[in-house]
């Protein structure tokens, strides 16, 4: 996202700009087969497993909608107001999450 944010490339070079639906299917696969695993090991029977993951996959799009509810209502609010931001406040919110992301990294490496 801050790649295209930041850079605005017009040529598609890197796979997450040419199928950015195949690199999120590919992290969401694994991510669910790291919790099946998880599920296993927490000793839930094999013929549970499908079922807990349908089930936490649909609290998961909830809760996903959910905030993209709440950002778009805040959003709305927001441009009533006619605020014109500055150009650079375009950038805080990818480097934000970039940062985060980079502190869970870290902190999870190093406890690893």
């Amino acid at each position: 996202m801050a790649y295209e944010v930041l850079r605005k490339k017009q040529n598609p070079d890197g796979l997450a700009q040419r199928k950015p639906w195949l690199v999120a299917f590919s992290f969401g696969l694994l991510h669910g087969l790291g919790f099946a695993g998880g599920l296993s090991a927490a000793g839930l029977p094999a013929a549970h497993i499908p079922l807990a993951l349908g089930f936490f996959s649909a609290g998961v799009e909830v809760g996903h909608f959910s905030f993209v509810a709440v950002v778009v209502a805040l959003i709305a609010v927001i441009r009533r107001w006619k605020i014109v931001f500055p150009t650079w406040s375009l950038r805080v919110p990818p480097y934000a999450i970039g940062g985060v992301a980079a502190y869970w990294l870290i902190v999870r490496l190093a406890a690893f």
